[in-house]
């Protein structure tokens, strides 16, 4: 990888004016999501546009609109998008959640990587990018009631300390876990950040753990079936 782009199997990220750059959690989110029945996809604080074009390589009829507040990262997802293979199904805004006016009544699922951490960063576009100052869990979770069809799913990758918050928030929007995986960095290690899919229908609920790397850039035979439609080289130990 490079560092102003990094390049998958079908897509490269350019991602010399975005904050946040390609991270783990943004590919585990566009390969662990449920994407193959929606027909309009939407994609919350989107960065380079990752998430967005890994879901529309994975459904190849969605609809997929993606919508950034930051300027400079919202004209480089454009780019992203546009240089990709899905061009024609995909649609990149320049504006906050709360002022966003959207194309599609409702919505069959919609995903974010938010903004959560706690600890601010010296760089301000990092800050914007990290930090729930713009959009508290609260505002999004307000917006998914309103924008999501009855049938449909949300999908957050969130650190699994703020899990309890933000699925007792969800609960008081009638929005329930359908399915939950905590990802942990390696074996003997406690789980970083949790995967999770809501639903307006509360059903049985599937969970399970994900552990990324069994050592240092040697990946575990389940993150390798999950991620291997994307990254150019993985290596896994025992994947047989």
């Amino acid at each position: 990888m490079a560092n102003n782009y990094f390049q998958f199997k079908q897509f490269c990220i350019q991602q010399q004016f975005t904050a946040m750059k390609v991270g783990t959690d943004g590919v585990l989110l566009g390969a662990w999501t449920q994407c193959g029945s929606a027909k309009k996809i939407l994609d919350i604080g989107t960065g380079t546009g990752l998430i967005a074009i890994m879901l529309a390589q994975r459904n190849q009829t969605a609809q997929i609109t993606a919508i950034e507040i930051e300027k400079e990262a919202c004209n480089e997802a454009k780019n992203n998008c546009l240089s990709s293979p899905w061009a024609n199904r995909m649609i990149v805004l320049n504006v906050s959640l709360q002022e966003f006016t959207p194309l599609a009544q409702k919505y069959d699922l919609i995903v974010c990587n938010p903004p959560f951490f706690s600890q601010k960063a010296p760089n301000e576009k990092r800050n914007l990018a990290r930090h729930n100052q713009k959009l508290t869990f609260n505002e999004l979770l307000d917006a998914v009631s309103e924008l999501l069809t009855a049938n449909g799913l949300l999908s957050v990758v969130i650190p699994s300390d703020l899990f309890e918050l933000f699925d007792f928030l969800a609960m008081q929007r009638k929005l329930f876990i359908k399915r939950k995986t905590s990802v942990k960095p390696t074996f003997g290690k406690n789980a970083k950040r949790v995967l999770i899919e809501y639903s307006k229908i509360q059903s049985d609920i599937f969970e399970n753990e994900l552990i990324v790397e069994i050592s240092r850039h040697v990946y575990t035979p389940q993150y390798v079936q999950l991620t291997q439609d994307f990254y150019l080289n993985l290596k896994s130990s025992n994947l047989s």
